[in-house]
């Protein structure tokens, strides 16, 4: 009986760039097995040894960085001028993992008390499941791989099947690094063969990112046990440009954060609040700067704007912005300066829409593409009303040169992370979470260490 296969249709062509077979129950199990096995002796690894050879693994997948980022690129059809900013923010977000570990996974030791031996342990949970998507398919997944390993516990990969040879790279990695086998393993799987392996009691925990729809399946396949889970899901993130802000500099770090990777980013700035006293001055320059954009080939390097991944999604978001403009809104940017996207298909060029408000799906609900929504608004206090407006709290960014009123603001927003004069970033050193609808659990810095181990007490008394 032959395995069923999954496709992988690039969105440059249209081609099927990579076919695999879909892993069977028999062999799912042997991955199952292997990680528990290989877990009760990584664990008694040195924390000094389990960390060069995590350092390893990523020294070795850093030189597959050319080869990696052109696959990338074919895979979800970001610009080959960016792909490779992926391959460099892995190697430094998983170094940064790895510098924080010593101090993250040191014993917890309590006042001295004569006469006992007291602190509480670090301890890994045992086998991880890593569920990760395709639009940042390496920065996503090392989020929790790296510290996962570190920490003792061994790891199984499946990358969504837009992107399925960005596991098998980082498989090679581990072998290349020499990693004991089933330390790190990748399977590609049916959502009906991951549902199964969710549930299984083998598993400890599982990291999934993707749609609040995808974590609601997860939660729910989880239900009948007791391991632990890390949802990172959708955003709707917005932005806040004050009175005082520079209103060039403003626009120029919000198209980054709007239209990166074809805005098809879960903290990409999806709406954008702007002072009555800035708002010409910036509508101007962040208009002229989206029209800088060149939509094409991705192989292009001249490419700067690639296109969405799938041609539906493209489609989803025209229907979003048809909506919009149906209810009064009104779109700045001529899509005749995009000449790619006459076609139907995934090419879509950018688009501002003005004369929004919050009755519009585009200003509530995610769209995941190349569009943003731009309101006036009169104050701080009706900034901040319109930017908790939302069941989804990932990141927000708050533009001004008071930092002590970005931190005010920022105390006041339902939201994971606060920026200021930023967005669309992700600091490995400081705990990257969501609230409401976009998710819970944390990765990254000293935090992100904690849902990867539990804590274990020793209470020895001398005799």
């Amino acid at each position: 009986m032959l395995s069923a296969q999954q496709h992988t249709v690039s969105p440059v062509d249209g081609s099927v760039y990579v076919e695999r077979p879909l892993a069977r129950g028999r062999e799912i199990e042997e991955c199952l097995a292997a990680g528990v096995q290989a877990q009760a002796e990584w664990c008694q690894v040195s924390l000094v040894d389990r960390m060069a050879a995590v350092a390893a693994m990523v020294d070795a997948f850093v030189a597959m960085g050319p080869e990696a980022a052109q696959e990338l690129s074919w895979q979800i059809g970001r610009p080959i001028a960016h792909s490779p900013h992926e391959i460099a923010g892995f190697a430094s977000r998983a170094r940064s993992m790895l510098a924080m570990a010593p101090k993250a996974l040191a014993p917890v030791e309590p006042t001295e008390q004569p006469g006992f031996r007291r602190f509480v342990e670090r301890a890994p949970l045992g086998l991880v499941l890593v569920l990760a998507p395709w639009n940042f398919p390496y920065l996503t997944a090392v989020n929790t791989v790296v510290p996962a390993l570190v920490a003792g516990n061994t790891v199984l990969l499946k990358h969504s099947n837009q992107t399925p040879l960005c596991a098998e790279r980082l498989s090679r990695a581990a072998e290349q690094a020499g990693l004991p086998e089933g330390v790190f393993q990748h399977v590609h799987m049916s959502h009906d063969a991951v549902a199964r392996v969710v549930a299984d009691s083998r598993v400890s925990h599982v990291a999934f990112t993707g749609s609040v729809e995808g974590g609601r399946a997860v939660h729910g396949a989880m239900a009948g046990g007791f391991g632990t889970i890390g949802l990172e899901l959708g955003g709707k993130d917005p932005a806040y440009v004050r009175a005082d802000a520079n209103a060039e500099q403003a626009a120029s770090g919000l198209v980054d954060g709007a239209f990166y990777n074809a805005g098809q980013s879960c903290c990409g700035v999806e709406r954008i609040y702007v002072h009555e006293a800035v708002y010409n001055e910036f509508l101007d320059a962040f208009v002229a700067e989206v029209q800088r954009y060149r939509l094409g080939n991705p192989l292009d390097p001249e490419t700067t704007l690639g296109p969405m991944v799938r041609a539906a999604n493209a489609n989803r978001v025209r229907a979003q912005v048809a909506a919009a403009e149906a209810r009064g809104a009104r779109g700045l940017i001529n899509p005749g300066l995009f000449p790619e996207a006459r076609r139907a298909g995934a090419y879509l060029a950018p688009q501002v829409l003005v004369g929004v408000d919050h009755s519009m799906e585009v200003m509530k609900e995610e769209t995941f593409g190349p569009v943003v929504g731009i309101m006036k608004v009169y104050d701080d206090a009706e900034a901040v009303k319109w930017m908790n407006d939302s069941r989804y709290g990932l990141t927000a960014s708050i533009w001004t040169p008071d930092l002590d009123a970005a931190q005010a603001l920022g105390a006041q927003l339902e939201t994971g992370t606060v920026f200021a004069n930023r967005c669309d970033f992700l600091d490995p050193e400081l705990a990257w979470v969501g609230v409401k609808d976009s998710g819970r659990g944390c990765t990254l810095s000293r935090v992100g260490y904690e849902a990867l181990t539990r804590p274990k007490s020793f209470h020895l008394k001398e005799v």
